[in-house]
């Protein structure tokens, strides 16, 4: 006995499949190539078959960017060395982001990312920035700093240019590193 579809679930169609296609179509073109009409092509479905998945194309940027930060590498509960675990997290934060260069401008324009994946991250930042003596006021502001830094980075090193000779290959992420390990040592007095 087969269960009843719902309205525009089409079979093989889900939301895993409709992010995979979008962020193939991304890697491809570039934001540009990614229209709600040029991925129902891609899905060989009609473009309300999509909206069973996303509402808009709002939702499938907020999706695809909330979907790459799941690979991000989980703070360590209770790490015994929290300035540690936070340069661990950015790290890991970079990695993935230049992983998928063609979503990190997507971060900048949108101003980050939404959804439990990023919520997690949020969280686990500011758990880490508490336990490494930041005061409670200022949780916030060092999360957004060390938020903006790292997606900034990313930009740089994922961007089109070679202008700043930092941004290529391992010089980048070596650049990234001792930046992050200077945030965290102004932030909190710790070195990592």
């Amino acid at each position: 006995m087969t269960s009843a579809r719902r309205p525009g679930n089409r079979a093989g169609l889900d939301r895993e499949t409709v992010l995979a296609a979008a962020r193939r179509l991304l890697d491809q073109g570039g934001a540009d190539a990614l229209t709600m009409r040029a991925l129902a092509r891609d899905l060989a479905v009609a473009p309300n078959a999509l909206y069973s998945h996303v509402a808009d194309k709002d939702a499938l940027l907020d999706a695809l960017l909330d979907d790459v930060l799941a690979g991000v590498t989980a703070a360590r509960p209770g790490a015994a060395r929290p300035v540690s675990e936070l340069r661990r997290l950015m790290l890991s934060t970079y990695e993935v982001l230049l992983a998928h260069p063609h979503l990190v401008p997507l971060l900048v324009t949108r101003r980050g990312a939404r959804g439990p994946h990023a919520a997690r991250l949020g969280r686990e930042t500011d758990d880490l920035l508490r336990r490494a003596g930041v005061a409670e006021p200022d949780v916030v502001p060092a999360r957004t700093v060390l938020v903006v830094h790292t997606i900034g980075m990313a930009a740089f090193s994922a961007g089109p240019t070679d202008a700043v000779a930092l941004t290529t290959g391992q010089a980048s992420a070596r650049t990234f590193a001792d930046s992050l390990r200077w945030l965290l040592v102004g932030t909190t007095g710790v070195e990592p």
